[in-house]
């Protein structure tokens, strides 16, 4: 993107940012621009960096389903949660839904999704439920949730299971916030995907550095993105184009 001056030279958006600001921009800020009189004001816009937590069970459909729903109930906005299992059932189990209802949390519209490999290098961090040496591998930060499947359950048990549950939800988002905000192994392994065949590609035309820092930029685009499988694509389609313009401008790839 470049703004006009006002001899009407063309000013890439760095540039115009250097003149306005005194410095370059950085790759987590976007920009404001506001009319004043008859020109324009920029202003940095921090991005709000979100972060994933993974619940996985073997089937989706129970144990998993509740913490992610719990998870979204009282969690800040800018820590998310999905849920996926490595063998998903045909449907969330029934008495599961019931005792969700029962506190005001509707599950029937959900079904059980399968644990990917997008969905693991999504995840900023990991919480396995009780599933032992059948839960699947997550490259991250994991931890272990040693609780009942409630598969076939009476509901005063589902009911005891969804309490234990909740109780560990709320003890994840007061005890381990902050390090999940502060955690970058989903962001670095996503990165690594990335550069090997970019680095192939590019080089002798782009150093090591220069690759790294536009593939860095884009993917910070993608921190809101949902988990879906063709983020890793578009991200890598967007940094070819970006690295093979004459000017490499992350922000101007699309």
């Amino acid at each position: 993107m470049a703004e006009r001056g006002s001899a009407g030279h063309v000013l890439s958006r760095e540039r115009l940012y250097e003149a306005v600001w005194g410095e370059a921009p950085r790759p987590d800020w976007d920009y404001i621009r506001t009319h004043v009189g008859r020109g324009y004001r920029f202003e940095p816009r921090k991005r709000v960096t979100v972060k994933y937590v993974l619940f996985v069970c073997n089937h989706n459909a129970g144990r998993s389903q509740m913490a992610q729903a719990l998870f979204e109930r009282h969690a800040p906005d800018d820590v998310r949660a999905e849920s996926a299992g490595s063998v998903p059932a045909k449907q969330l189990w029934p008495n599961v839904v019931e005792a969700m209802r029962e506190i005001g949390i509707e599950l029937s519209g959900r079904r059980p999704r399968k644990l990917t490999v997008e969905m693991q290098l999504h995840a900023d961090w990991a919480v396995t439920m009780g599933c032992g040496d059948a839960c699947p591998y997550v490259p991250t930060r994991v931890e272990d949730w040693d609780i009942d499947d409630p598969a076939d359950q009476p509901i005063e048990a589902v009911r005891e299971i969804r309490d234990e549950i909740e109780g560990r939800v709320h003890a994840l988002i007061e005890g381990r916030l902050p390090a999940i905000r502060s955690d970058r192994t989903a962001h670095q392994l996503r990165l690594m995907r990335l550069l090997p065949d970019l680095a192939h590609e590019f080089e002798g035309q782009r150093t090591d550095q220069e690759i790294r820092s536009c593939a860095d930029a884009i993917l910070g685009d993608y921190q809101e993105a949902a988990v879906r499988s063709f983020v890793m694509t578009i991200a890598h389609k967007r940094t070819r184009q970006c690295l093979a313009a004459e000017t490499c401008d992350p922000a101007a790839a699309v």
